[in-house]
């Protein structure tokens, strides 16, 4: 009778709270003898008990899926975007996941969770899911996050993970070859050119300039996950030697026939900010005086990279040198019209070193 009184018969609410405070401390003990006497087998060989990686991985893709909301670039599809991507995933994320056609090695197997190889990683995720997952990384997973403030570089490794269920193991080769074992030719071309509109070309850049980028990548002081990944490794002789062999390179190519865009640009370059920030021509040329080769000619340089970098000034994210103040007030006030009209107008110029840029 005790026992049908028990259950059938209101508790007196000290008694609940009684209950409640006994299975907290209960629930504390047990906690602590799992956390202090190392209960819980971590072991990767041990594996997870039944129903725990279906809870992961379902909480890990109802977490994407609320959180993913960027906007992907008109330009997603782009070859230059996925060649870009290619080459910061195989020398960041490739010993992970594998490329296509290639087998995860034996260590990256043992792990728990292991890493999907890259064609499985790809599967059922929308580009904006991806760019959050890549930006954001995945808590306990040894999935990191990216290395750099700047969300909009993610976007070439979107663009290559988006094109990996169509490609091949030669496709894939193709994108990341080094000629001559030279890793910056994967993505700058063997000249410093390479014609991949999203890979700034290197052949118009000064000696100080390219030292001082590269420099300022290996700080952290410019933020780019792409290239902070290519230059790490490099010694100040490092540095030296290789922008001197890239300052070597000599631009080659000419002026486009101008445009409404191009002619707007020009226009936009010779105006002066304010009395602190000089017309864009009077430090990038084309000037009738020598420049100071610290800053970087922007003759023939590609457009939507031109494009990419004045937004980053404006919005105050890229960093760099000394003169990275400058160049964010002088971008500070442009909307994206001037900036794509002073992008046209540089690209239009024939390719020149900055001292020798002929309007």
């Amino acid at each position: 009778m005790r026992w049908r009184a028990f259950l059938t018969d209101p508790l007196h609410p000290r008694t609940v709270l009684r209950l409640l405070t006994a299975g907290a401390v209960l629930g504390l003990l047990v906690a602590g003898a799992v956390i202090g006497l190392g209960l819980f087998n971590v072991s990767t060989k041990a594996g997870h008990w039944p129903g725990v990686s279906w809870v992961l991985h379902t909480t890990f893709r109802s977490s994407v899926g609320l959180r993913a909301d960027a906007v992907p670039p008109q330009d997603l599809d782009d070859p230059g975007m996925v060649a870009l991507g290619a080459g910061h995933f195989d020398s960041a994320c490739r010993y992970c996941h594998a490329s296509p056609g290639e087998t995860r090695g034996a260590t990256v197997r043992a792990m728990l969770p292991a890493p999907p190889h890259v064609t499985a990683a790809v599967q059922d995720w929308q580009a904006d899911e991806l760019h959050w997952i890549v930006h954001n990384g995945i808590k306990m997973s040894g999935m990191p996050g990216w290395p750099a403030t700047r969300a909009d570089e993610v976007w070439p490794v979107v663009a290559f993970l988006r094109a990996v269920p169509e490609m091949t193991a030669a496709d894939y080769a193709t994108l990341t070859q080094q000629p001559d074992g030279d890793r910056c030719a994967m993505c700058h071309g063997a000249t410093g050119a390479s014609g991949n509109p999203h890979v700034p070309r290197l052949d118009i850049l000064s000696e100080t300039y390219i030292a001082d980028s590269l420099h300022a990548y290996l700080s952290g002081t410019r933020d780019s996950a792409i290239m902070a990944e290519a230059v790490k490794g490099l010694d100040r002789d490092e540095i030296a030697a290789l922008a001197a062999r890239l300052a070597r390179s000599v631009p080659e190519g000419t002026a486009a026939a101008p445009d409404p865009g191009a002619e707007r640009g020009r226009s936009l370059a010779t105006r002066r900010g304010s009395l602190d920030v000089p017309a864009c021509r009077a430090c990038h040329g084309p000037w009738p005086e020598p420049l100071n080769p610290a800053f970087p000619a922007l003759a023939g340089q590609y457009a939507p990279y031109l494009d990419a970098q004045l937004k980053l000034w404006r919005d105050g994210n890229r960093g760099g040198g000394t003169m990275a103040r400058l160049m964010h007030h002088a971008a500070r006030d442009l909307t994206d019209d001037e900036i794509a009209a002073l992008a046209a107008y540089y690209a239009s110029l024939a390719p020149a070193t900055l001292n020798e840029t002929r309007d």
